[in-house]
């Protein structure tokens, strides 16, 4: 079977996916559960992205303080390669943590630095839990780059070894991470998932987070944006080729809301996606030269109903007690229903993180 949609229906199997719809799910594991994972990343221009994506899910009843006792003390949820997922899906990545390292140049690295690599484990298993800048740096051969992971052996060595299932984060002192044995941490007694089935099983899960995809695309940081030949085929009026599409998806009534989102969410974090569904052209400017930017820094993308129509440059300024909103880019006209709903996104956002709303774009 394939299925024919217009992009109107191809945008809102997404929206609803991605649990942006006016339904809110239960809590915080709920929305975990139902997204496969949320995102880690350290930059807090208005808050770090894994809480920013969940506050958008469940509004101000959530507090980055249940992400942190959900990872540190109940174990609900585990840290695992710049992502948290479930500890109960921890089975569908015991093949792929096995397989690790993939590169070349990281195989070789572990080969020839396998005392510094027991030394690690040796020293972890003896201490406990510690820091990663208290592991001391025991490499016979230091970490080859051009960039600003050169000579960073330890760190390159605790990440290698987390992505192999040996050692994994128990905890955070600042933006400092905790080390610890995998096995001290993780609930390995849940099994393993053969890899080929695992493999199908998250794209399966992939494309039920998303709703609607890509069977092949380009390669993402973090996650995939393809999933493979799960759900049924598909078309989007107006765009070109084949989609997958999760048929549980394509039910349901419709009722929209109006969201800001972190620029790594998932649902516009595959910017060709993003493009062909919503016509939305984005590129987070962070990385760029502050002349070269249009958008902002950390520009937020805002969601109104089944459209992405805009960003949101702001900075939350928590020693002057501000969310300061520098310009909201408007990428269509906004009624005035449109912009009293993006103002009270904005005033419901600054509540959340304890600011008030200063507007530098008046």
């Amino acid at each position: 079977m394939t299925h024919h949609l217009s992009r109107e229906q191809a945008r809102r199997v997404a929206v609803r996916a991605q649990l942006l719809d006016a339904g809110r799910p239960a809590d915080l594991l709920d929305v975990v559960r139902r997204l496969t994972f949320l995102q880690l990343d350290p930059t807090a221009a208005v808050a770090p992205s894994a809480d920013l994506v969940a506050w958008t899910r469940l509004g101000g009843a959530y507090q980055p303080a249940h992400l942190q006792r959900a990872l540190d003390e109940d174990r609900t949820v585990f840290e695992f390669r710049a992502t948290v997922r479930l500890m109960a899906d921890l089975p569908l990545y015991r093949a792929q943590m096995a397989r690790a390292p993939q590169h070349r140049q990281a195989r070789e690295w572990l080969e020839a630095n396998a005392s510094f690599r027991r030394a690690v484990l040796d020293g972890l298993r003896d201490r406990g839990p510690t820091l990663s800048r208290d592991v001391p740096d025991l490499s016979v051969v230091p970490w080859p780059s051009t960039g600003w992971t050169n000579n960073r052996n330890v760190t390159q060595m605790l990440e290698i070894l987390a992505a192999r299932g040996e050692v994994a984060v128990t905890g955070r002192q600042g933006r400092q991470r905790r080390w610890d044995l995998a096995e001290r941490v993780l609930a390995m007694d849940l099994g393993e998932v053969p890899h080929d089935e695992a493999v199908r099983r998250r794209d399966a899960r992939r494309l039920a987070a998303l709703g609607i995809a890509r069977a092949s695309t380009t390669g993402q940081p973090v996650e995939p944006a393809d999933v493979g030949d799960a759900g049924e085929a598909a078309t989007v009026e107006g765009t070109v080729g084949e989609w997958r599409v999760d048929p549980a998806a394509l039910d349901g009534s419709w009722d929209g809301r109006t969201a800001l989102l972190s620029p790594f969410d998932r649902l516009v974090h595959d910017r060709a996606r993003a493009l062909e569904l919503f016509d939305f052209d984005y590129t987070l400017e962070m990385y760029k030269p502050q002349a070269k930017r249009r958008w902002g820094y950390f520009a937020l993308p805002v969601l109104h109903g089944d459209r992405l129509v805009g960003k949101l440059d702001a900075t939350a300024d928590r020693k002057a007690g501000a969310l300061t909103v520098h310009a909201l880019h408007r990428d269509v006209p906004f009624t005035p229903a449109m912009a009293d709903d993006v103002d009270a996104e904005i005033e419901a956002l600054a509540a959340w993180l304890g600011l008030g709303v200063t507007r530098a774009d008046a």
